[in-house]
């Protein structure tokens, strides 16, 4: 279970404490997915870094199978978000000098070497998100949808029990969104992880809720209403 627990934000400016996330609680049971919608300024980015564990709340707490997301030393929770969480951005973020197949197997080197089987796997999520034939290509010989099928690819590597997706289509047509959007929620579902995504398109929220394993949340003035 992810549980999310009385997560508050705030930053202190020149003109006063600025409050992004009031008291955000829900929990996530694996192969579930919640999509959070909201207007620009929300919170829903802040809210996506604290539950992956990049930031820290200013109050509350967030748990993954009844475990604290940040804990230890600046290495320990690196290695965590490596082996427990996957990212996919609105930018792609992939390494320009990396083929799509090496790109999908940099979690694996952050860690270890790269085994036969890895490999083999990231080969395989290539093939699924419809690049089977790109393997060899480089991000700037792909087209945007393409590097983001490569990201999300990346991002299920390692079986991770939460993929938080930040925004994964917003630079994409919307026929390219949706179908992204249904591969994401597919390997998502079949990995048994847990999913959190925010998106401003209601097409790309179906897409990601077709299989009726999750459901759509509101965060307006740092306040997240769920159904």
């Amino acid at each position: 279970m992810l549980e999310v627990d009385a997560v508050t934000k705030w930053f202190d400016t020149p003109s006063g404490r600025l409050t992004v996330l009031r008291e955000v609680s829900f929990s996530l049971p694996a192969g579930r997915r919640l999509v959070v919608m909201g207007p620009s300024g929300s919170g829903k980015s802040t809210l996506l870094s604290i539950v992956g564990a990049i930031d820290a709340p200013s109050s509350g707490v967030v748990r993954l199978d009844g475990e604290p997301v940040l804990k230890g030393s600046v290495d320990e929770q690196a290695t965590f978000r490596n082996h427990n969480v996957g990212f996919v951005f609105q930018e792609h973020r992939l390494l320009d000098a990396c083929t799509a197949l090496d790109n999908v197997l940099l979690p694996v080197l952050a860690s270890s070497s790269v085994s036969t089987a890895d490999v083999a796997r990231a080969r395989e999520l290539l093939e699924r998100v419809g690049l089977g034939a790109r393997l060899g290509h480089f991000p700037s010989q792909l087209s945007g949808g393409e590097r983001q099928r490569v990201a999300v690819a990346r991002a299920i590597m390692l079986r991770p029990r939460l993929v938080v997706a930040d925004e994964p289509t917003g630079q994409l047509d919307p026929v390219t969104a949706r179908e992204l959007a249904g591969i994401l929620g597919e390997l998502s579902a079949e990995g048994q992880c847990r999913l959190l995504a925010v998106t401003h398109a209601d097409a790309v929220a179906e897409s990601l809720l077709a299989d009726g394993r999750g459901q759509v949340a509101r965060l307006v003035d740092g306040r997240l209403a769920i159904g």
